[in-house]
């Protein structure tokens, strides 16, 4: 990967933040908003390179979840997803991406890539649905 090649301070601030979420999604913004919270002084380019260089190192994944929605961000450290057949799937409703790690959905990928020649990338392959928070199930 490319990758920096150091680690200046404000990108362990970054870093140490998104791993301290580690499983949860983020927008810039937020990540801005919670760092001024904390009380840390770093300006949103400073925080948008940094992002940008986590990404490039494996770091942390982004997702864009649909035309003119704020991308997200997700730790995931060096390995990326824990799990070697790690989709998502993003809530029409209320936009939420969840990490859906299944054996199960493999299959689709074998078969595309065995019956049409295509092989997906699971760890960017995004499903669309309702979760059942906002349909309503229980």
């Amino acid at each position: 990967m490319a990758g920096t090649g150091y680690k200046t301070k404000q990108r362990m601030l970054v870093e140490d933040y998104l791993r301290g979420l580690k499983g949860t999604h983020i927008t810039a913004k937020a990540l801005c908003e919670g760092l001024q919270e904390r009380g840390v002084k770093i300006g949103a380019a400073t925080v948008y390179r940094q992002l940008d260089h986590l990404v490039e190192d494996g770091v942390v994944r982004k997702y864009l979840l649909g035309p003119g929605d704020a991308a997200c961000f997700a730790y995931v450290g060096q390995g990326g997803c824990e799990h070697e057949h790690c989709f998502h799937c993003v809530c029409t409703e209320c936009g939420r991406l969840y990490h859906v790690e299944c054996d199960d959905l493999a299959h689709i990928s074998e078969h595309l890539a065995h019956e049409h020649g295509f092989t997906i990338d699971p760890q960017r392959t995004v499903f669309y649905g309702i979760c059942d928070a906002c349909a309503g199930v229980r």
